[in-house]
């Protein structure tokens, strides 16, 4: 499957549509659409059908507008893709946390990418290598930095760090689409999939050739009901993570000097 990613198409048109800068005065009727019901539309029916169902004939279709005339809004599918990024980023909550331990603060930032992934299913498959730099994007960096500002980390570790939490976030995320998308085209839920399997499962997997794997295996599926849970694998993973950076920031203080390394705040 292709691999959709941000900044694909014109940069400077992205640019120019993401900050909203006027466009030069063209002839003709007068636009009776405009960009943002436009991208309204898009993320609606990619919501509702997956990216890939997001074309500039069904998106115009769904305005009941012609292709040709939808072209005078937006290039083409990968400046849509941009503002369609950005769009969520702008519409996405974000808590306050100023003052609270940073392990908080970081689980909230984490919150409210996975709540923007739940909401957005197709927004975690898009590559962002070269994110849209719209107003949403930047209000989203600039909410997201200050978890991890004061910390005594330098300006790269800063960005460094939160490139880690949101790698993971992301990954997480396509792994939980991914096995609710297993479900819907199985029409069997996990505990259902194992059992109508195990019969041929119990004669292939012998314990003696994969002791290891059996024990594991068995112990994880009783544990779980089937052998991924995203939400297991969200709480595991995000506690590493904290872990993780830890211990970068263990030993560094902000600059009143009140921070601990395990984000509690207390002295």
């Amino acid at each position: 499957m292709p691999l959709d990613r941000s900044g694909a198409g014109d940069p400077a048109r992205s640019l120019e549509l993401l900050w909203r800068v006027p466009a030069a005065p063209r002839r003709g009727p007068r636009q009776r659409l405009d960009i943002d019901t436009v991208v309204t539309v898009a993320i609606g029916l990619a919501d509702a059908e997956g990216l890939d169902a997001v074309t500039m004939r069904r998106v115009a279709q769904q305005l009941g507008v012609v292709p040709m005339t939808l072209y005078t809004y937006v290039p083409g599918k990968a400046e849509l893709l941009d503002l369609m990024l950005d769009t969520a980023y702008v519409r996405m909550s974000r808590a306050e946390t100023t003052g609270r331990p940073w392990r908080f603060r970081l689980i909230a930032v984490a919150e409210e990418n996975r709540t923007l992934f739940e909401a957005h299913p197709w927004a975690a498959t898009v590559s962002t290598g070269r994110p849209p730099l719209g107003p949403g994007m930047m209000a989203k960096y600039e909410h997201e930095l200050s978890a991890l500002d004061g910390l005594g980390l330098d300006d790269v570790e800063m960005d460094a760090a939160l490139t880690f939490l949101l790698t993971f976030v992301q990954a997480n995320a396509r792994s939980a689409a991914e096995a609710r998308a297993a479900r819907q085209d199985s029409a069997l839920d996990d505990e259902q999939w194992w059992a109508a399997n195990a019969p041929l499962l119990e004669k292939v997997l012998d314990p003696r050739t994969y002791p290891t794997a059996v024990r594991v295996g068995t112990a994880a599926g009783t544990a779980h009901g089937a052998a991924y849970s995203p939400g297991h694998a969200w709480e595991f993973g995000l506690g590493r993570v904290l872990d993780g950076l830890a211990v970068l920031i263990d030993g560094r203080t902000d600059a009143t000097g009140d921070h601990r390394a395990d984000g509690t705040g207390e002295p």
